[in-house]
């Protein structure tokens, strides 16, 4: 007695387009649907869509109606829902100024709030021009800055630049709170550190994506970002990352960002300098301990906003290295 047909929906691995099949057994199914995709039936077969499974007999009579199932010619293979998204893939790198034109052409249409904004993302995502490092490149990442900027990069460098130099200006004005008699040492020492951040362009190298080798401590060659915080946890909860090389709307958010001090600057670096400068007792501060602290990423890790800790975190600097020992000269007799 011949199995009563069920209702199935059949598409190829190749195209989103699906077909109603019906069929009343395994082979009658996989003989319609290589007549309707033009598939040679020797070696072809039959998977689920969700997650790849290849139908056996006794499986396909389980199955309920109007299962969604890919047929498969000889050599391809289904892997569920992730080729579909490997697919979705290639076509945004192989077209992607016609991906963008379509979702824009949906977003004037579509009305449910949760769709409008993936299509939105998804355009401003499309729409990056990360490679593009001159002005004449990418104009529209530019606007609303000074004229002087010509690249991308000298951009962000200054902006890290002038992070440090505010860094600067905060352990330079701590010196009031400096005993009166150790501000000629905390002078001294602010004037070397000063010297040394100039002699290394105020860091600015950590932003600029020709200079690979510091960069890559902070970015990928690319310029993407990641955030390093909670100061407390090994890995952003949220996994941000962002990339201010793609477009004016991520250089703008990047700017939001922070350089969070992990043993914090205004309660615990500064104060422990000016205390060491004030108690050395003939002993040398050791001065570039405490500028690694300030000004480089041995203490210094990049934060998104929602995960830039106010509160104290109860770190302090490593007793042990707040002082040095003084070179010696020895005397040829």
């Amino acid at each position: 007695m011949a199995e009563p047909l069920r209702p199935f929906r059949l598409r190829g691995c190749a195209g989103p387009q699906k077909f109603g099949v019906a069929a009343g057994s395994l082979r009658g199914l996989l003989r319609k649907g290589c007549r309707l995709l033009q598939l040679p039936l020797p070696g072809s077969r039959l998977c689920l869509y969700e997650d790849g499974t290849e139908l056996t007999e006794s499986y396909f009579r389980a199955l309920p109606p109007q299962t969604e199932l890919v047929l498969l010619g000889p050599g391809e293979s289904w892997r569920g829902c992730a080729s579909d998204i490997e697919r979705l893939l290639a076509a945004f790198c192989s077209q992607q100024g016609a991906v963008v034109e379509a979702a824009r052409k949906l977003l004037t249409d579509e009305r449910a709030p949760h769709r409008q904004k993936l299509l939105a993302d998804l355009i401003h995502n499309l729409s990056e021009n990360i490679l593009a490092e001159d002005k004449e490149d990418d104009k529209k990442w530019f606007e609303g800055l000074e004229s002087r900027f010509k690249n991308k990069s000298s951009y962000l460098r200054h902006s890290c630049e002038s992070r440090m130099r505010g860094y600067m200006r905060e352990v330079s004005g701590f010196i009031s709170n400096v005993h009166p008699a150790a501000r000629d040492a905390y002078r001294g020492i602010i004037d070397l550190m000063a010297d040394k951040l100039k002699s290394v362009k105020y860091n600015g190298c950590y932003f600029d994506r020709r200079e690979e080798e510091e960069a890559a401590r902070l970015c990928t060659a690319e310029g993407w970002f990641s955030c390093q915080g909670p100061f407390d946890k090994d890995d952003c909860p949220c996994k941000h990352s962002i990339n201010p090389y793609s477009n004016r709307e991520s250089r703008i958010l990047f700017s939001t960002w922070n350089l969070d001090h992990i043993i914090e600057k205004k309660r615990a670096v500064v104060p422990e300098l000016a205390e060491a400068v004030k108690t050395r007792d003939g002993r040398e501060v050791n001065w570039e301990y405490f500028y690694q602290l300030l000004f480089t990423l041995d203490n210094l890790k990049l934060v998104h906003i929602a995960c830039h800790k106010k509160t104290n975190h109860n770190l302090r600097c490593d007793k042990t290295r707040i002082y040095r020992k003084r070179k010696q000269t020895h005397e040829i007799s």
